[in-house]
């Protein structure tokens, strides 16, 4: 297990829509594509997060 997760943030007028956390930025991007086709209003932002913010 990594140290790392990567938090995709759904933007939808500049407001922050919702938050997912992904294990690989490989799946927060694929997510992030899916999104984009079906929902194209709705922007993400992608970043890594320590798991130690997360979880204690």
């Amino acid at each position: 297990m990594t140290n790392t997760l990567w938090k995709c943030e759904q933007l939808r007028a500049g407001e922050v829509y919702c938050k997912e956390l992904f294990d690989t930025k490989a799946e927060a991007e694929e997510f992030a594509a899916k999104l984009a086709r079906v929902a194209p209003d709705i922007f993400c932002r992608i970043e890594p997060v320590g798991v130690e913010t997360v979880w204690n």
